[in-house]
């Protein structure tokens, strides 16, 4: 009888894995722009997608301006050299359950309120330039869960006591 509920950044991904396991169907080099929509990562049509130009890619990939340009991955380095013909796209994907818990008649009259929330998040970094996929990787959460504890003392007469005490302040 506890309210639940969800939040979803409507990624075409069920799970952590599956996003995972998607991005390792990309091959760089070899993967063209056009195909990534059908794995799940639509760098045009796309929702949570952000596009990085040049000059923030070099910071994100070299943060360390010493680093020799032969030292750096071969899609890193084509990048830097292709400039400002080269983009980056930055994928952003999560899932979140929430769960009231605890007892209903607590919860009810808003005295102790218990939320366990749970989900993972995905990030995807690609790096294209000529309608060429040149780099990829990724991060994130597999599994997240956090639990989110409220009390109030006086209940369901809280928020009353909360507005009115700032009544009286101003």
């Amino acid at each position: 009888m506890l309210p639940h509920g969800s939040a979803d950044t409507l990624a075409p991904f069920e799970s952590f894995g599956q996003a995972q396991a998607a991005i390792a169907k990309i091959v760089p080099f070899a993967t063209r722009v056009e195909e990534l929509h059908s794995l799940g990562f639509d760098a045009v049509n796309g929702r949570n997608v952000t596009v990085i130009p040049y000059p923030e890619i070099v910071a994100r990939l070299v943060p360390y301006s010493g680093v020799p340009l032969s030292a750096l991955e071969d899609g890193i380095r084509k990048c830097i050299l292709a400039q400002t013909q080269c983009r980056a796209y930055l994928f952003h994907f999560e899932r979140q359950d929430s769960q009231r818990e605890g007892g209903f008649l607590l919860d009810f009259l808003n005295v102790r309120r218990e939320t366990r929330v749970a989900g993972w998040t995905f990030d995807a970094l690609i790096v294209v330039s000529d309608g060429t996929v040149l780099f990829r990787n990724h991060s994130g959460q597999a599994s997240t869960v956090r639990v989110e504890k409220q009390t109030n003392p006086l209940g369901p007469f809280q928020r009353a006591g909360e507005s009115s005490g700032s009544l009286l302040l101003h």
